[in-house]
Parts: structure tokens; sequence; C-alpha cells
């Protein structure tokens, strides 16, 4: 539903106008003054300004131009007395749409409206495919060679031309929001919104104003209508990231709008409806959820009706390799040094994939990111690793040369009793010295020499 400003001194007016435009099936705001109007745009989305010309203080041109400062796509339509028709003659020099004369006829008005909105329409729409465009999501930004990805690659293949809702699982760092791009990318959808929102960014009182919007004064701070992400995303995705975390009243909420396409903005009455797809995405097992009585079993089963369980790094780690070369040239023109990196160093190649990765693909792009900023070869180096990973790295190789069943006390028992040693030995055997070494009272010291058969 399209929203229409009306900018009128007469108070008359702007009354008449809304009824008019609301029964052609339009949402309207009304403003008195050019000051009025500029902050209802800097608070609510609109998709086009009906303006009088002649109004004190702040006049239609002057009123024209702010706009068009701020977006000079959206449409301005001037309305004008037979006087001031030189006027509006400059206005549309200005970048008006169009301009009409007082006194006019209702289907005039219609007529003029509906055609500067249908061309916004189009100018949002090249917009959305621009963006798309420029930001190249496709199968090939999805990185993968790998028997599990390919099957991934398979499963978004079938699905993107659909407008099947999907559910796409995995933990942080696998690449959920890449693959719902993806599908709406490879879509009909393609030129229309993608539109995404993390579940468990905001509170729950203003997740819900987020998702549907709200009317002016619907609670404190509220000093303008807003439209949600519902709305904005008609005709094309709504991406709900981290679903999982919605509290129990957003997912009757949510569960409603899906068998309805309709919903209601916080504070209104007024049902609004949507074509959208939803893909939804959550790191949590949402059956595990369901039968633990955290998430509602009705809206899981609409949610989903394709699956996408996206694989951990650790799972297919073949595809290292070519996921290091996508970041390396990804990275490029953020190296200092002009030389080209052309490869990793052997020993780097063998620790990047004897790695566990808990932060998957996510913490690989974050190590190649800064080792390309850091590396002054053609070569990525140990030494050009970040030492956080470099830290956890060899935190991973302690606990491998542990083995699995060994048990905690007798471990600790083993590992306290080297370091007793080694202080020592560092010491010569002053055992005021290795306590202080190791951190630990003289007293405390002799306690576990005594406790260990050491003294």
């Amino acid at each position: 539903m399209e929203t229409i400003l009306i900018v009128d001194d007469e108070k008359n007016y702007p009354p008449i106008l809304s009824a008019v435009l609301e029964e052609e099936g339009f949402e309207t705001l009304t403003a008195f003054s050019g000051r009025e109007a500029l902050e209802i745009l800097e608070n609510s989305d609109v998709d086009l300004v009906l303006t009088d010309m002649k109004m004190p203080s702040m006049d239609g041109i002057e009123l024209l131009e702010h706009i068009k400062e701020k977006d000079r796509d959206l449409p301005v339509i001037m309305m004008t007395a037979y006087g001031t028709v030189e006027k509006a003659v400059l206005a549309m020099q200005k970048g008006a749409d169009n301009y009409i004369l007082k006194p006019f006829d209702n289907e005039r008005l219609v007529l003029y409206v509906n055609k500067a909105i249908a061309m916004y329409r189009v100018v949002k729409e090249n917009r959305y495919l621009r963006n798309a465009v420029e930001t190249r999501y496709s199968f090939g930004n999805i990185i993968g060679k790998s028997k599990i990805m390919q099957d991934v690659f398979e499963t978004i293949r079938k699905v993107a031309p659909t407008n099947a809702t999907v559910l796409i699982e995995g933990e942080s760092g696998t690449g959920k929001e890449l693959v719902a791009k993806s599908i709406h990318f490879n879509s009909l959808r393609r030129g229309r919104p993608f539109i995404a929102v993390n579940c468990s960014a905001l509170a729950e009182s203003l997740l819900e104003s987020e998702l549907f919007g709200h009317e002016k004064g619907a609670f404190t701070g509220a000093v303008a209508m807003k439209k949600g992400r519902f709305e904005l995303a008609d005709g094309g995705t709504l991406f709900l990231d981290e679903i999982g975390e919605l509290s129990q009243s957003l997912q009757v909420k949510l569960l409603r709008v899906i068998q309805e396409k309709s919903f209601e903005r916080v504070g209104g009455v007024k049902p609004i409806s949507v074509n959208i797809r939803i893909i939804a995405a959550t790191n949590k097992n949402l059956k595990n959820e369901v039968e633990g009585g955290r998430f509602r079993e009705d809206l899981y089963y609409r949610l989903n009706v394709v699956r996408i369980i996206l694989p951990l790094l650790r799972q297919h780690k073949e595809d290292i390799n070519i996921l290091v070369n996508h970041f390396t040239n990804k990275y490029s023109d953020e190296r200092s040094s002009d030389i080209p990196v052309r490869g990793l160093d052997p020993e780097v190649e063998r620790l990047l994939y004897e790695y566990n990765w808990p932060g998957n693909i996510r913490e690989l792009e974050n190590v190649i990111e800064r080792a390309m900023v850091l590396c002054p070869g053609d070569k990525i180096k140990g030494s050009d690793l970040p030492k956080d990973f470099m830290n956890s790295v060899h935190d991973e190789q302690i606990l491998d040369s542990i083995p699995q069943d060994a048990q905690l006390y007798e471990t600790v028992t083993m590992i306290e009793k080297m370091m007793i040693k080694r202080a020592l030995k560092l010491t010569n055997n002053v055992q005021s010295q290795a306590a202080e070494l190791l951190g630990v009272g003289k007293s405390g010291l002799n306690k576990k020499l005594n406790k260990y058969g050491m003294l």
C-alpha cells in the first residue's frame, strides 16, 4: 500500500484529498506547512508528495528543493492556482513530476497520482535489481566443491524459482544469510526487495514495531507513522534471522500473517495485505525447540516447507583452500603492499586444515582478511596470522595431545606436576623463586611438593 503525503496550508483541502485518495486504495498523511512536511518525511516512509505551491514561510518550490536533496527519485506533484503557472513550470524544471491546476477534478488528480506512483515503483524495482547485480549474490559466491556443499547448491537451485517458505538451520558463521540472498536473487522476486531482520537483536516491543510498523502515537516516541519490514518487503522476500529467538506472542502473530497474508501496524486497525516470501534461519534445532515447548509446532511446520541444513566448516575441510582463494581475492585491495598474495606457506596451509573452526566460515574469512593486511610478501606465513587465532590453534594442539578418555583430575594433576618441575629447574631449586614464578605462595608450593612426594 503506497503512502501519499498531502501538504497544504488551507485546512479544508487535505481532508478532502485524503478521502479521494484513500478511496483509491492509497494511505495518506497530511501536513499544513513545509516544515511539518519535512518532519514527516524524516520519520515516515512516503511514496509521493502532493503539495500546494503557495504556502507561508516555506513555499512549494523550497519544499521541493529540500525533498530532492534527500531523495531525487521521490515523486512530487505541485498543486497551483492559475496565477502561479509560471512557478509550476519552474517546479518542473527543478524536478517536480507534474502539476495540477486548482480547482481540479478528482479523476485528473487520481490519473496524475497513479502515473507518478507507477513510475516510482519502477524506480524502486530498478534500485533493488541494481543492488542485486552489484552485490552479485549467486551460487558462484557460495563457495564449495565438496559433496555436502554441492547438495546445498542443488536444493537452492530447486527451491529458488518457487514461492516456498524456506527454513535454514546452521551454526553461526556458516553462511545462512548468504544462502537466503542467493535464493532470493535467483528467484522471480529478484527485482523486488530483500529485507532482513535479526529477531534476536531487539526487545520484543521494538521487534513487533520493526516487523509490522506502527501508527503515529501508538507508543511513546512514535512521532510518525512508520512502515514495518513486512510492508517494505511487499513483492519480495523477508529474511527472518534467528527465528528461534521469537517470543511466544510474536510467534502467534507471525503465524497469523503467514496464514492470512495480512496484518495491522502497532496501534492500527486497518488490515494491510502483503505478497512476500519468507525465509527463516536459526542456529538452533527448531524441532528440539518444539519438543521442549519453546517454539510453536504449527509455526514450525509453516516455516519448514523446505529445510536447508548448512554444514560446519570442519565437516567440509576440502573447501578451505578455495575459500581462502576467494577471500584473498576479496581483500586484495586492502593491502598496503603492492605485491599480490599468491598462496599460503605450507605450514599455514597445514594449520588451517587441522584447526576445527568453531566460528566456521566467518572465522576463516576474518583470519584471512587480517592476514592480508599484515602480510608483506606474496605468501601468507604464520607470522601474518592473528595472535588470537594462533593462541586458539596452540590450545587446540595441547588438547589434541591429551587422550580423549583422560580423566579431568588426573590430567590437571599431571600438568601441575610438570609445571612445578619446570619452575624448580628454571630457579635452580630455589623454592621461593619457583613459587613466585608459579604465582603461588611458598607455603602453597610446599603443600603441593608434599602432596606429590617431590621434596
